[in-house]
């Protein structure tokens, strides 16, 4: 997230209009004048606050999105890791981190290819969506080299 997100320690609107601060966390509604939000969030905090974003946000996907869920024990199981450490799991929480839980759930197919053990056609699945063709593609790419490798894209440091 480091990498994707970048970090800022000063509230600034992100490319869809929202107020966001440290690493990508939305802070307030959009278009919101950045005039409202005039403090700055030291790296650290920042750090501290999207781990316990992450928590929150794996919690929920176990407690009610079931195709993600499925996927992300596989993942897990396959690595013998826990999910912060392992590439493939990062993909997916990256993925669910940009999209939300609710918008990850829709990759049924890549869900499903993830929960096989077949990455290459979880890859192929991921870059044939919206998120790859238009919202993300140069993420995307670099998501789908990791899922299909399950080594860490350079640009990452685990």
């Amino acid at each position: 997230l480091d990498f994707e997100e970048g970090f800022s320690e000063k509230p600034y609107h992100c490319s869809n209009g929202y107020p966001t601060v440290g690493f990508g966390m939305r802070i307030g509604p959009y278009a919101s004048p950045l005039s409202n939000y005039t403090f700055t969030m030291p790296r650290t905090a920042a750090e501290v606050w999207t781990r316990c974003y992450l928590d929150r946000m794996t919690n929920e996907i176990f407690s009610s999105c079931p195709r993600t869920a499925n996927a992300l024990k596989a993942l897990a199981a396959a690595a013998g890791s826990g999910i912060y450490s392992d590439p493939r799991c990062c993909v997916l929480l990256s993925m669910a981190y940009q999209m939300g839980e609710a918008g990850i759930e829709d990759f049924t197919n890549t869900l499903k290819f993830m929960e096989k053990g077949d990455y290459t056609k979880a890859a192929v699945n991921m870059l044939l969506s919206k998120w790859a063709r238009l919202d993300s593609p140069n993420r995307a790419d670099r998501h789908a080299k990791q899922m299909q490798t399950g080594v860490w894209a350079p640009e990452y440091k685990p």
